[in-house]
């Protein structure tokens, strides 16, 4: 076949070639798929110009070849600076930019300027007719013009070739692969162009060079991903992982395993095949689990391991199988760690018990799984625990405080949950057939701690709450256990005590008492009730102040319901505090020298300076000091003695009376009485009805009177219900007297309405 005939073909399918790279890479999101697409436009006029120069026996004909050549050439110049200027972008650094080589295009533009003058000035080349396979073809006789062309399109070259050898050199190894391919391929094609020029071979076959270099620029610019290299680095990270990692053929034959897998099956790396077996013997189901990743566990115990598998099917482009992977990963360090921290999050750290909120979780899950069961709340409270820690050292305190958790352990079925809510309390959830009182009873009421040396009973309470409604909070239900425990109240003999309706009732009493006392005192339904007080002539000379609430809705209510509770919750001195005013009210209402006794609360010292807030009231109130008696009952000297003594004195000096309430029913009343500042002594009838021996109880009453005396100290009986009993405590020297006999306490209005007092 002729030469011309068959090179043409192969150029015109370069130039095919060189069309469909161009499109692609135009339509290509790749940043560097437009300057390849450029690129290989730019290729194709050279080529064809080289086409007609061929096919041509016409010099007119050559010549326009011979420009499409040259021109053609300037066009790839250009175009490969702007593939160079982006491919190579980044590879010497993200702050690495190249700048613009404008002066390199100008020099393009005039080369190519010079060039298209050549018709007229004929300075840059000519061409001669020869024969070439016995046929014209017109060969190219170069002149100056042409070898400035030639000069400055190989600097430009040789300075992208410099670009693309600094570029290889420097770039990671995963990347050197594709700059390598380019800077390679321009060289060689650098060269054969250049033993064209000098060989002066009439036909140009290094054209078929360009079109190469084109297919190849496009290949590793826009499609090539450095597999080789990507593989390498794969298998190097894959070899340094933690995890176990194993690669199987479709036949399930391992083909690879990285060191950690040869480790995990103890082989060596000719005996890969037996790693399948080994994994089986490992992982009994490992054939039969799915891709995905699963939690394993092998072992017991303390040999127990946690393993992390993964499986993945691996298939080609048409979807068959050509191999999968497993790898395995040991997270038993982790897993354990996971375990101390979950351990230790919810379990006490002294007893080992559950702590609170880890209890009540597991409490509500066991009571809303299981509703066959019928479950008690069981709240354990050590009491006067403090005192063990004072007395014995919180070493001590703690060992005991371990015996109680170990007890609770050991006396509980596996049925039963149970924590430690705090410092002296424990909770227990318990299957109500589980629970035998009589033996619990028995243990708590002779619970004994030790530390070998010392030995100290502790005394136990348990409150017991049955689970009548499951939806009811936990906390709700330990309240209410806890709350059981104030029905023991002192009783020695008794340790466990159980939760029902009346104490829920009485809780509940408890709670709109002191929810409401703002609003009583507000709204005036709790008042002053006075009870009239008098002499030995039967002439009201005063009265006692005693707090009564008539409620809007319960009508008036006993003390007895609401006084204990005040005083226990320590409200009972917002209650005092408004008697006080209120009888000082009074009091600048009555034209007279009654007297008005209020009562002052062992609690009242600890909340409020009591001396200031009498005295400020009963200057307010322009009130003689004498008309508002202070009574006080000797359980205010219990504590802080020479505070209360100085108190009182206190009062005494401003001009007050002082009235000891209830003398005698305590044990330290005689011995009290020699220091304390009182005026007079309050003698409650109910002391003689409390025995059966009348007449030692009314020789004890005559010398108290006659010891009063004595003292100086007025005496002043309450409770006196009798004509009789009123005409003997005269004839025993009593001056005052108070009860029913005279009077029930009553409203404001209606005492003054019964001692006939007249109104300022």
């Amino acid at each position: 076949m002729d030469i011309r005939i068959s090179l043409t073909a192969v150029l015109f399918c370069l130039v095919l070639a060189l069309c469909a790279c161009s499109v692609i890479g135009q339509r290509s999101k790749k940043s560097i798929g437009k300057p390849a697409s450029l690129l290989d436009l730019a290729l194709i006029p050279p080529i064809i110009g080289n086409i007609l120069i061929i096919n041509s026996d016409i010099k007119a004909v050559s010549v326009v070849g011979y420009f499409f050549h040259f021109i053609g050439m300037n066009l790839v110049v250009l175009a490969t600076i702007g593939f160079a200027m982006a491919y190579c972008k980044g590879a010497r650094g993200k702050d690495h930019t190249h700048s613009t080589p404008k002066v390199v295009y100008l020099a393009l533009i005039v080369d190519s300027v010079q060039l298209l003058i050549n018709p007229l000035t004929h300075h840059a080349f000519d061409v001669e007719p020869t024969m070439v396979g016995g046929k014209t073809y017109y060969v190219l006789i170069p002149h100056a013009g042409l070898t400035i062309h030639r000069i400055l399109d190989y600097l430009i070259l040789f300075c992208i070739i410099l670009i693309f050898l600094i570029v290889t050199i420097k770039t990671p190894k995963v990347n050197k692969e594709k700059y390598l391919v380019v800077l390679i391929s321009m060289v060689s094609l650098t060269l054969w162009e250049t033993y064209y020029i000098f060989s002066r071979t009439p036909i140009d076959r290094s054209m078929i060079g360009f079109g190469v270099v084109g297919v190849l620029v496009f290949y590793f610019a826009v499609l090539y991903k450095p597999l080789y290299f990507l593989n390498k680095m794969l298998s190097s990270i894959a070899a340094d992982l933690r995890q176990a990692i194993f690669v199987f053929d479709p036949d399930e034959r391992c083909i690879w395993a990285n060191e950690q897998g040869m480790k995990f099956t103890c082989t060596e790396e000719t005996e890969l095949e037996s790693i399948n077996e080994k994994l089986k013997a490992i992982f009994s189901d490992i054939d039969t689990i799915e891709d995905g990743e699963f939690s394993k566990t092998t072992g017991t115990g303390d040999n127990t391991r946690y393993y992390l598998l993964q499986k993945r099917t691996m298939t080609d482009s048409k979807e068959r199988l050509t191999g999968l992977m497993i790898s395995i990963y040991d997270n038993t360090a982790e897993q354990q760690r996971l375990k101390r921290e979950f351990y230790n999050s919810t379990h006490d750290s002294l007893t080992g018990l559950y702590t609170r909120e880890y209890l009540y979780e597991c409490i509500k899950t066991a009571l809303s799984s299981d509703n066959k069961l019928h479950y008690l709340i069981i709240f354990v409270d050590v009491k006067n625990f403090k005192i063990v820690n004072d007395i014995f050292s919180n070493e001590f305190g703690d060992m005991a405080l371990k015996q109680i958790a170990q007890y609770i352990v050991k006396n509980s079925t596996e049925r039963c949950i149970y924590g430690r809510l705090a410092g002296d309390t424990f909770g227990i959830l318990a299957p109500k057939g589980d629970f035998k009182k009589h033996l619990i009873e028995r243990d708590v009421s002779g619970f004994t701690v030790t530390d070998g040396t010392v030995e100290h009973h502790l005394l136990i309470h348990l409150g017991v709450c049955e689970v009548t409604d499951r939806d009811t909070d936990v906390s709700v239900l330990f309240d209410r256990a806890h709350l059981a425990i104030s029905a023991i109240n002192d009783d020695y003999n008794t340790h466990i005590a159980y939760y029902d309706n009346n104490l829920r009732e009485k809780v509940l009493q408890e709670q709109k008492i002191t929810a409401g006392l703002k609003n009583a005192i507000a709204q005036m339904h709790l008042r002053p009730f006075l009870q009239p007080i008098a002499d030995k002539d039967g002439k009201i000379v005063g009265a006692e102040a005693l707090a009564r609430w008539v409620h809007p809705e319960q009508g008036l209510l006993p003390p007895a319901s609401f006084i204990p509770i005040l005083e226990k919750n320590g409200q009972i001195v917002e209650v005092d505090k408004h008697m006080w005013r209120c009888a000082c009210e009074t009091l600048t209402r009555w034209d007279n020298d009654l007297f008005i006794s209020v009562n002052i609360s062992p609690k009242d010292f600890y909340f409020t300076d009591v001396v200031a807030d009498i005295k400020a009231l009963v200057s307010e109130y322009g009130i003689p000091p004498e008309r508002l008696r202070i009574e006080i009952t000797e359980t205010v000297m219990m504590n802080s003695a020479d505070e209360r003594m100085a108190n009182l004195a206190e009062l005494r000096e401003a001009g007050f009376i002082i009235e000891m309430d209830d003398f005698g029913s305590g044990y330290s009343s005689l011995n009290m009485l020699k220091e304390m500042p009182v005026d007079v002594l309050k003698i409650d009838m109910r002391f003689l009805s409390s025995t059966n021996d009348k007449e030692r109880a009314k020789t004890i009453v005559k010398n108290i009177i006659r010891l009063s005396e004595e003292l100086g100290i007025e005496s002043l009986t309450e409770g006196v219900e009798t004509q009789h009993q009123f005409e003997q405590l005269a004839l025993m020297g009593c001056s005052l007297f108070q009860g029913y006999y005279f009077a029930k306490p009553m409203p404001t209005e209606e005492f003054e309405s019964f001692a006939g007092i007249e109104k300022n």
